[in-house]
């Protein structure tokens, strides 16, 4: 007789949540939800789904050889509640440092969109990518600051909308805030690396943005076409 079949067991999965683009003073900072071992989420259904029921912005899945370093880079696959993006800031910037504090830093990141290279400068950790890995996003000049925080909620219209105004031009310093319109729950994204690198790349100059309630992005172009976003993280308390 044929051995009975015996189910493969499901692989618990290892969830750590993280505030990407923490202000100066620890506030703001976008949630970011990291699966360290993505095999036990496989599939973009199954990834889509847990990304809804976590209602985080977005949730990245790791899919290096051991789920944590990834000898040649760790490869990643980011989801919002609706869509699987091929490049994204705040997650990159939250799973390199999840990397280092595990004691397993990278010096490159592997989204679909290609290689991100990865760098660490004291508590900022800065990844790099390429203006047309980021697309439909639109930017708006608004007059001044007030006028930014006076927005009650999105502007009318579709599409990921990013908002911003002059805090002080002669030190690149500019106040954002960045509504997705996608219909998946998420009205405004607290913090968002994309947008920052094609508001980067418009302007042409290096870039400090405070996003949302207490967020801070900093940017920089790089002399190779690409743009550097980089900014400080911290682990949710009571979160692994």
């Amino acid at each position: 007789m044929p051995a009975p079949h015996t189910p493969r067991r499901t692989q618990p999965r290892q969830l750590h949540v993280l505030r990407v683009f923490c202000g100066p003073d620890g506030r703001g900072g976008n949630e970011l939800g990291v699966v360290r071992n993505g095999a036990a989420v496989p599939g973009e259904a199954a990834r889509r789904a847990l990304a809804a029921e976590l209602g985080f912005s977005e949730t990245v899945f790791m899919d290096g050889t051991d789920g944590v370093d990834g000898a040649d880079g760790a490869r990643v696959d980011i989801h919002t509640p609706s869509v699987r993006l091929p490049f994204a800031g705040h997650p990159l910037v939250g799973v390199a440092w999840l990397l280092r504090h595990l004691g397993r830093p990278v010096d490159t990141l592997r989204p679909p969109a290609g290689e991100v290279p990865v760098t660490y400068e004291g508590e900022c950790v800065w990844v790099r990518g390429r203006p047309e890995w980021v697309t439909g996003r639109r930017t708006e000049e608004y007059r001044t600051v007030a006028d930014v925080a006076a927005l009650a909620g999105p502007p009318p219209g579709e599409g990921p909308l990013y908002v911003w105004a002059w805090q002080d031009r002669g030190a690149g310093t500019v106040r954002a805030r960045f509504f997705p319109r996608r219909g998946d729950g998420i009205t405004e994204d607290e913090a968002t690396g994309a947008a920052a690198l094609t508001l980067t790349h418009e302007l042409g100059r290096a870039l400090d943005i405070r996003q949302g309630a207490g967020s801070r992005i900093l940017t920089r172009p790089c002399r190779d076409g690409t743009i550097a976003v980089g900014g400080r993280v911290l682990p949710v308390p009571g979160r692994p």
